[in-house]
């Protein structure tokens, strides 16, 4: 993890350095508050109430958060960081002081342990070679909770910049090997938009019905770039803590993980944030880009799209290596689940596939910038047993049927033995209705290729997982609004895995026997 390092080593040496610099900070900035600033995210709203939603389009962004205006702890979120007796943290004030801590534990009512944190703050032009910053973050802190017991409820209560924030709580991640159900939320393509608030509340209506172990998010957050209609280019910056706000309900709960996609990495389409931005933003294990984590009995591993992936790149060195040791170590996660931004597989006419041209319906679709992705990818998925593969990038809902090389389909979720992909595009952003450049096309042609279990592109809304035992998933779709009965809901059964296992455990025993008799004939 970026700061686990840095924060596993902050002693009181490195506090006492803190509070020297944070007293620096305060005295070149003298944050002050005029009057009472107040702020919320209207999650009591309705669709009426947002300005331009026509479905599909989004309409504009909610009303911006000012942060250099807010004192108390925002937009708090938790991470993993790979080890289950770990959780990270992170939160935004407009200033520091020489006490910035997270106290937690077992019990709401004994926060016996302190965890300190380190502060970092930065100046934002979204026009290159300008010096006139046009906006300056907050104080964006880290923490590192340590010594959690795997599975069970911990409680926890920030102390930053003079305030308290409420105390909350969220469930450490189940160890290595335990084969306790595993529940996590999955969305992607969000932004600040009326819909994305809507879909938002949705997810918190369903956290009030069931626990969950985490979020995956993938990628494209909150879109803090060109796509600000109505505001002013300074403002760009402010989305990404009015996007924290919207997301605190649900991250400072339960552990939200991302993967990176092009509107956080891709160099024009996020107006030159280059993934910069992101990494200052978020704790995550590894690189931040491409990494893996397990919970119980489910290992998640989160792939970059914006790079290149093929056998001699780093990050094609890296998952078929990550990749190889979570096959050797099935008994301890029988699931193995891939979280990526581009889609290998969508039948919608906009944005393609990133395998390259679609060989069904649609022609001159996009061929991947990177290297590797139509030749190598596809093939770690099915060398190293990959059960889910979880996208978003296209703004619609996709689940395909188990699938390989496009036409190797099995339409049946018994016994599988290819991965299943889950396009989850649909969190907040416009769909993907209408083909670009048209005026009424169908982004769906009456073609439906085999590989294409179920799809929607007329409805917002987000995904849930819930791993039920070593060979039975439930994955449900909720559309934004609807938060007691699932859209469509499926069980899908594995037996690959095991199956292998089993196979290759015969087949050491039996090469045993046989060198056992040839010994003993000796």
């Amino acid at each position: 993890m970026k700061t686990t390092g840095r924060l596993t080593q902050l002693s009181i040496f490195h506090a006492s350095i803190l509070f020297f610099i944070s007293f620096a900070l305060i005295c070149a900035n003298e944050y002050t508050v005029d009057g009472l600033y107040e702020y919320s995210i209207p999650y009591e709203s309705s669709l009426e109430d947002f300005n331009g939603i026509s479905t599909p389009k989004c309409g504009y962004e909610i009303e911006q958060m000012d942060v250099s205006q807010v004192k108390h702890p925002n937009q708090i979120r938790l991470s993993l960081t790979g080890d289950p007796t770990e959780m990270a943290v992170t939160w935004t004030t407009n200033s520091v002081s020489h006490y910035e801590v997270v106290n937690y534990g077992v019990l709401e009512t004994d926060l016996n342990f302190t965890a300190l944190s380190i502060s970092h703050q930065y100046k934002w032009h979204w026009l290159p070679g300008e010096g006139d910053y046009k906006y300056t973050s907050g104080f964006i802190h880290e923490s590192l909770m340590v010594n959690l017991i795997p599975g069970r409820i911990h409680y926890y209560q920030i102390e930053s910049n003079g305030v308290s924030s409420p105390i909350l709580n969220f469930v450490a991640a189940p160890e290595a090997g335990s084969k306790v159900p595993i529940s996590f939320l999955h969305t992607g393509d969000v932004g600040v938009f009326g819909t994305s608030v809507m879909v938002t509340k949705t997810i918190m209506e369903r956290m009030e019905k069931k626990n969950f172990h985490g979020m995956v998010h993938c990628g494209d957050i909150c879109y803090a770039n060109k796509y600000n209609k109505k505001k002013p280019e300074w403002a760009a910056q402010h989305v990404w803590d009015t996007w924290g706000q919207m997301a605190e309900p649900v991250g400072s709960k339960m552990p939200y993980m991302t993967a990176i996609g092009n509107h956080e990495l891709d160099e024009y389409e996020s107006t030159f944030e280059n993934g910069t931005i992101y990494s200052k933003r978020f704790i995550m294990p590894g690189n931040e880009r491409y990494f893996s984590f397990g919970v119980g009995m489910v290992h998640f591993v989160a792939v970059s799209t914006d790079e290149d992936i093929h056998p001699g790149s780093t990050q094609g060195v890296w998952l078929d290596r990550t990749l190889g040791k979570i096959r050797n170590q099935r008994s301890k996660w029988p699931w193995l689940v891939v979280f990526q931004h581009r889609p290998i597989y969508n039948s919608g006419a906009n944005h393609g596939n990133w395998t390259g041209a679609n060989n069904y319906s649609y022609e001159n679709w996009e061929m991947p910038t990177y290297e590797g992705w139509p030749e190598d990818y596809e093939a770690l998925l099915i060398k190293h047993d990959v059960d889910l593969v979880l996208t978003g990038h296209v703004h619609h809902y996709e689940r395909t049927w188990p699938v390989k090389d496009r036409d190797d389909v099995t339409q049946s979720y018994d016994d599988v033995t290819k991965p299943v992909h889950i396009t989850c595009g649909h969190g907040g952003k416009d769909l993907y209705a209408i083909v670009w450049g048209t005026e009424d096309k169908n982004t769906y042609t009456d073609h439906h290729p085999r590989f294409s279990a179920a799809r929607d592109n007329v409805h917002w809304g987000h995904c849930e997982l819930e791993f039920l035992d070593e060979k039975r998933v439930r994955h449900s779709m909720f559309r934004m609004g609807q938060s007691e009965v699932p859209a469509e809901e499926v069980v899908i059964t594995r037996v690959r895995s095991g199956a292998r296992r089993v196979g290759l455990d015969l087949g050491l025993i039996l090469a045993c026997l046989v060198w056992v008799s040839s010994y003993v004939r000796s």
